[in-house]
C-alpha cells in the first residue's frame, strides 16, 4: 500500500463527478488507507493537491482514532502532523485531524507545545492549538481551551478568531459558567465573530447581554 495507490483509487473515483469529489467520499477513502505507512502518507501531506493533503490528514486521523494504534505509533502521527505543518494550509485540514493527532497525544502529556503553536506567526499552527483541545473537551477538560483562547482572543486571523469562539462555545455546553466569566472578561474586547460564534448556544437574554457589551465597547472607542 503506497501514497500511489491512495492517488489512483482516488482518481478511480474522480470520474463518477464532474466537479469535486465530496469530502465525506475522501474521508471513506481514507479510512479505507488507514494501514499506509506513515512515510506514505507524509508523501500525500506534501502534495500540491489538496484532496490528496485532506486524505493525508484523513489517514493520520482514522489511525490516531484506532484503539489498536501503539503509543508508539501515535507519536509518529503527532510528529507527521507537527514537522509539516506547513502543507497543513487550511483550516479544514487543520479540523480533521488536530483534534486526535495532537490533542489525543498530548492528553496524558505536557500541553506546551500547544501554547508554543497559539504564539506562531502561521495562523493554522494558532488554530492547531485552540482545535487540538477539543479532544480534552470530550474528556471534560476545559481548562486549557480557555487559556489558549485568552491568548489568543484578539487574534488578526479570521480563521482563529472563528475557532476561539467555536470552542470555547463547545467548552461552554460542559460548563457555562466558565464560559459566562470568560465573556464577562473579554465579550467587550473580543472580535465580534468570535463572540456570535461562542454565545450561539447561549439563551437569548444571554446572547443580548454580551452582544451589548460589544456594542456599548465599540461606541464608547467611536466617541
Amino acid at each position: 500500500m503506497t501514497a500511489k495507490d491512495f492517488i489512483s483509487a482516488l482518481n478511480r473515483i474522480a470520474i463518477d463527478y464532474s466537479n469535486s469529489i465530496p469530502k465525506r467520499v475522501i474521508f471513506t477513502l481514507a479510512k479505507d488507507f488507514q494501514d499506509l505507512p506513515i512515510p506514505e502518507v507524509i508523501k500525500l501531506l506534501r502534495d500540491t493537491n489538496e484532496d490528496h493533503r485532506l486524505g493525508a490528514v484523513s489517514i493520520l486521523d482514522w489511525k490516531a482514532r484506532n484503539k489498536k494504534t501503539t503509543g508508539e505509533e501515535k507519536e509518529a502521527l503527532y510528529r507527521a502532523y507537527i514537522d509539516n505543518h506547513n502543507w497543513i494550509d487550511h483550516w479544514g485540514l487543520v479540523d480533521r485531524a488536530a483534534p486526535y493527532v495532537v490533542g489525543g497525544y498530548l492528553y496524558d502529556k505536557n500541553r506546551n507545545p500547544l501554547y508554543d503553536l497559539a504564539k506562531s506567526k502561521n495562523p493554522m499552527e494558532r488554530r492547531t492549538a485552540i482545535v487540538s483541545t477539543y479532544f480534552f473537551i470530550r474528556k471534560n477538560e476545559i481548562d486549557d481551551t480557555f487559556k489558549i483562547a485568552k491568548i489568543l482572543i484578539h487574534d488578526s486571523n479570521v480563521y482563529v478568531q472563528k475557532a476561539v469562539g467555536s470552542w470555547i462555545r463547545e467548552a461552554g455546553k460542559r460548563d457555562e459558567s466558565s464560559l459566562k466569566a470568560f465573556l464577562d472578561t473579554y465579550a467587550a474586547s473580543m472580535p465580534r465573530i468570535t463572540l456570535q460564534y461562542a454565545i450561539e448556544k447561549l439563551d437569548k437574554k444571554f446572547k443580548d447581554y454580551y452582544l451589548a457589551m460589544k456594542i456599548h465597547s465599540q461606541t464608547k472607542s467611536e466617541n
